[in-house]
């Protein structure tokens, strides 16, 4: 048995919006006790009270969650300033959380303490991480190298960093009933179940590839051992480096066969002086870069290529529920037609799932089935679950 329920208010009150959401949850589960759950909630809310209901309801939930850029479901579709909470209940599933504090001191011993931690009553070795990590402190490619050191490239890991409706400010994290910043949740999937996933962006590489030859994680100095906005200049003329024209990264040691690649989103700072620029996220030295573009069109025609993709892949009958971590700058692109994501994904689907998903400071997935994890800028990200 494999079961997943959720609940989604978009009540502006904390108290009125955790109400709804547990009642909902409440009724689906029709006295199944959940194991595991996820809470999204828009950086306003008040949340301490909200986890203290939560686990007065559930008190053994292994919990975690996050802030969100805007949040997605089934039940409200695409919504800002709403809290959702997804549950899992399973027969053969193990679900264990895990918590690392403090990263911006030391992200790999941060990675291996949430790790370990939620290791501790797993009968079965991980087959799979979910996370919703601090963005704003912290090398989310840091986060990210912890987590593969201490589980091992080939257990996939899924997720996106927390959010703040783009005030760049603070963002939360959730790990049972606490309220954190600068920490690292995860969960840890082990047993019988059957998950698959896609990853699209809908931009296309133009212009000339380069090198990166000079780089300070996520500042670029030089590419071809020239100033890297000379390079941009070079593909995009007087157009200065902005998220609309994000780097797709050819990195030899994950995207061997030279045709996948990830995105690294400028964050709008550059030097004229020195030619760098800053991304948001960090930069390989010696990977191989190329200016891209898209339209609207496009970006709305890569989430449903997201969720084909993981549709193509799943190895079961029937997912069972689906789970969305889409780029901010997606977001502010595409303006009021954001809401065109959701409804491009579940009209692809012939099945009617459980799903949720939020709008994240960047996101965290395999590039391919079988690939090894990578951070992403600027990317739809789709993962189905189910029985096996």
């Amino acid at each position: 048995m494999f079961k997943v329920v959720m609940g989604h208010s978009n009540d502006p009150d904390s108290q009125l919006a955790i109400a709804e959401v547990l009642q909902q949850c409440q009724s689906s589960l029709e006295n199944t006790v959940p194991k595991a759950g996820i809470l999204l909630a828009a950086i306003d809310f008040d949340h301490s009270p909200i986890l203290e209901q939560i686990f007065l309801v559930f008190p053994d939930l292994e919990l975690i969650g996050g802030t969100t850029d805007g949040e997605i479901s089934s039940i409200l579709d695409f919504q800002q300033d709403s809290l959702i909470l997804m549950l899992f209940c399973a027969d053969s599933l193990e679900i264990r959380a895990g918590i690392g504090l403090n990263v911006s001191a030391d992200p790999m011993i941060a990675a291996q303490q949430a790790v370990e931690q939620a290791k501790i009553g797993l009968a079965s070795a991980p087959r799979l991480c979910i996370t919703i990590p601090e963005s704003l402190t912290v090398s989310g490619v840091s986060l990210l190298e912890g987590l593969k050191q201490t589980l091992g490239t080939e257990v996939p890991i899924f997720g996106g960093l927390a959010a703040d409706q783009w005030r760049f400010q603070q963002t939360h994290q959730f790990y049972q009933n606490q309220v954190l910043s600068d920490a690292i949740p995860i969960l840890l999937l082990a047993g019988e179940f059957n998950y698959a996933h896609g990853a699209a962006s809908g931009w296309y590489p133009i212009g000339q590839k380069g090198r990166v030859t000079k780089v300070e994680q996520n500042v670029v100095y030089e590419i071809d051992d020239r100033p890297a906005l000379k390079f941009y200049q070079r593909s995009l003329g007087g157009i200065p480096p902005s998220m609309e024209y994000p780097l797709a990264v050819f990195e030899p040691e994950i995207t061997a066969d030279g045709e996948h690649f990830y995105m690294r989103s400028p964050s709008g700072v550059y030097d004229p002086e020195s030619g760098s620029i800053t991304f948001f996220g960090d930069v390989p030295l010696n990977a191989i870069v190329q200016v891209t573009e898209t339209s609207p069109e496009q970006i709305l025609e890569a989430s449903r290529l997201s969720m084909q993709q993981a549709l193509n892949q799943y190895p079961g009958q029937e997912p069972t529920a689906a789970l969305f971590f889409s780029c901010a700058g997606r977001r502010q692109i595409l303006g009021t037609r954001t809401q065109e994501e959701y409804q491009q994904v579940k009209a692809c689907s012939p099945y009617s799932l459980t799903s949720c998903g939020f709008y994240t400071n960047g996101e965290i997935a395999p590039l391919k089935l079988g690939g090894e994890t990578c951070f992403h800028n600027e990317t739809f990200i789709t993962l189905l679950l189910g029985d096996r």
